[in-house]
């Protein structure tokens, strides 16, 4: 899987900051990739059905990035071609009053999927590791000072813990979690900001105060950098995907899912002995009906028609 090297392993300190932002280092074909992206969301769809039928595991999809780095564009790829009623999409904005007055996990731990289905966060309780950290949000925390009183790195390296112990909480419950992070360029995120200012339709996008974030964009790389290394988890990885060409980073992504989806194992379930029973006898009866109304005759024009 050419998503594999871009997995960060479990105690091998990373540098993110050094890895690729584009495809040149691949050596791929755009043509090939598209084709091979179109047949792996065939496959997704496929693997997705047993899954859902399964439901012995629940998928969570993390995907984290800088601003402008396509999180939205990649979730309305990637899964268009999965059935929505196996599939839900959160995104974590700034937490609300009721939500602060709670354990930062509380509003990630609402959305944790049935098993069965696939949850994608946009956004995630990472903001509570990387934003609270470079927007110094913490002192403004209303915790007790036993708490908040610590350290920044006594404090931020506890939460890490926290969340590798959520994440293991919910491995040994039957859920399996994929983080992805879509590591753009400077340069890159530049174009795409312009893109919102100069496409009346992407207006909407913008914000002001998206130029002041971006001002900060060696801090939040440095951050995310400290904090991938720290949270990434034989059962809960990082991927760092090259994010400046997203024809190839969902091409990536549906690498990772097919990956992870197979290793779930799902099967369609088996009905009991005594339903099956009745599976010959149910059949019998609705065949007799077609036959009695004239419903056999229109069922094979229909398939005529649809052959």
């Amino acid at each position: 899987m050419k998503a594999d090297k871009y997995r960060i392993k479990e105690g091998k300190k990373t540098d993110i900051r050094k890895l690729p932002t584009n495809s040149k280092e691949d050596d791929v074909e755009k043509e090939d990739i598209i084709a091979k992206y179109e047949a792996n969301k065939l496959e997704l769809a496929q693997l997705q059905e047993k899954f859902y039928a399964d439901g012995r595991e629940g998928l969570i999809v993390v995907l984290q990035a800088l601003d402008a780095s396509g999180k939205d564009s990649s979730i309305k790829n990637v899964f268009s071609g999965i059935n929505p009623a196996g599939v839900k999409v959160y995104s974590f904005k700034a937490p609300s009053s009721e939500e602060l007055a709670h354990d930062y996990l509380w509003r990630i731990h609402q959305k944790v999927p049935e098993r069965g289905e696939i949850a994608v966060f946009n956004r995630s309780h990472y903001e509570d590791l990387v934003t609270v950290q470079v927007e110094n949000i913490k002192p403004h925390y209303h915790m007790s000072d036993r708490n908040i009183g610590k350290d920044d790195k006594t404090f931020f390296k506890e939460r890490c813990q926290q969340v590798n112990n959520f994440e293991q909480y919910l491995f040994e419950n039957s859920y399996r979690m994929v983080k992805i992070f879509l590591h753009i360029s400077k340069e890159e995120q530049t174009e795409q900001l312009l893109e919102r200012i100069e496409i009346p339709e992407k207006n909407w996008k913008f914000r002001a105060d998206d130029l002041k974030v971006r001002d900060k964009f060696d801090a939040y790389l440095d951050c995310f950098n400290d904090v991938i290394n720290s949270t990434s988890t034989k059962n809960s990885p990082w991927y760092v995907l090259p994010g400046d060409q997203r024809w190839y980073t969902r091409y990536l992504i549906t690498e990772i899912l097919l990956d992870v989806m197979k290793s779930c194992k799902s099967e369609y379930p088996e009905l009991p002995e005594e339903d099956r029973a009745q599976l010959e006898p149910c059949r019998k009866m609705l065949r007799e009906a077609l036959g009695e109304d004239g419903g056999s005759e229109k069922r094979s024009k229909k398939k005529a028609k649809k052959s």
